[in-house]
């Protein structure tokens, strides 16, 4: 009964029709440790074919994102990609081939292989070209969804790398004016290296993304701000609202579906790979075009006085009068260093009908 529910359940996220009548089920929360979750992932990997190295690498991934807090591109994802293998949409075989090789530039195939191993595989081979150039860039074509964008944003900054890297994904955003989705939710990852932790940036071209936008909705609670607009085009704090309009608010209105196209066109001019244009054109559920930039700057003269001026700038972040006395001004990444030594302490909190579905598979 329990994987029935959740089979529905996905199906229910996927074509955004979640109703209120369910909310309370799916927001049942348990504890899980680490090493469990992990081990989990790890084994449904292997059942499905995976060999061992990548089962290890994509299940950890997967894993670290919930321990993380980015829950929803963590155990709440990982049905939708054992899905998606299934249907035969991840060649779980596939791995990256390099198509052409321009010096600080390469661009490579992703042969629809596994989308975060691909994105693991991309960043670390930027910082190996940034070891040899300064800076590394790879192209990436015809992948997957790399599921949390953010897991290479620190992959180069716990390096001592700077980093940057964006995706394209299918239309799913109007451009300001407009009521048509015509451009990606691209994500866009800035990152840079710190001993007191990485600095991370992880942000998409809207105000909420859609799994942002169906946590609220299972929680049966308003955004925060404002997050998109109804059919009748009025602004909303309704996740519902927003998903049944398809109108999610893009960051900065009309410079969030700017700065979309744009990440699109550049990902487009340097991979050779599909646009969000060809996406929806060919109704894909993956061949992404995806870009990883590394910055190699243990040469640059001014290197030693880098951490005391990162310092004193958080400092001065921090310092900053909140809203609400109770709350605390938080750099990008920040929450993310506090829940990462919480949960494997008590345990990563999930949603019980999710961890059900994969501890049954």
């Amino acid at each position: 009964m329990i994987v029935i529910k959740a089979q529905i359940l996905l199906k229910l996220l996927v074509w955004g029709r979640i109703t209120g009548e369910n909310k309370r089920e799916v927001m049942d929360m348990i504890r899980v440790p680490f090493e469990r979750m992990y081990g989990e992932f790890y084994r449904v990997l292997k059942k499905i074919g995976f060999d061992e190295n990548k089962a290890a690498l994509c299940g950890r991934l997967f894993a670290e994102a919930s321990r993380d807090g980015v829950y929803t591109h963590g155990l709440n994802r990982f049905p939708g990609f054992v899905a998606e293998v299934k249907a035969g949409n991840v060649m779980i075989n596939g791995f990256p081939e390099k198509v052409a090789d321009l010096a600080g530039l390469e661009i490579w195939d992703g042969k629809l292989g596994p989308g975060n191993v691909n994105a693991h595989f991309s960043m670390n081979h930027a910082m190996e070209l940034a070891r040899q150039n300064g800076i590394g860039c790879v192209a990436l074509r015809n992948t997957n969804h790399w599921m949390r964008g953010g897991a290479y944003g620190w992959q180069a900054a716990e390096a001592g790398y700077v980093g940057i890297c964006w995706t394209n994904t299918s239309p799913l955003v109007p451009p300001w004016g407009a009521t048509e989705p015509k451009v990606g939710n691209n994500p866009l990852i800035l990152a840079v290296p710190r001993a007191a932790g990485p600095i991370v940036l992880d942000m998409s071209m809207t105000m909420f993304s859609f799994g942002k936008i169906e946590t609220y909705i299972r929680k049966g609670e308003l955004l925060p701000v404002d997050g998109g607009f109804t059919q009748n085009g009025e602004v909303t704090r309704n996740p519902k609202e927003i998903l049944e309009s398809r109108r999610p608010m893009p960051i900065g209105l009309w410079k969030g579906t700017g700065l979309a196209l744009l990440l699109d066109l550049i990902g487009l001019f340097l991979s050779g790979g599909n646009s969000t244009y060809q996406l929806g054109k060919q109704n894909q559920t993956g061949g992404f075009s995806q870009i990883f930039l590394a910055f190699n700057i243990s040469g640059l003269p001014h290197r030693d006085s880098l951490p005391q001026m990162v310092e004193e700038i958080i400092e001065d972040f921090h310092r900053a009068q909140p809203e609400h006395e109770s709350e605390k001004v938080l750099y990008p990444g920040e929450r993310v260093i506090q829940t990462r030594l919480e949960n494997p302490k008590k345990g990563i909190p999930v949603e019980e009908l999710f961890w059900n579905q994969v501890i049954n598979m």
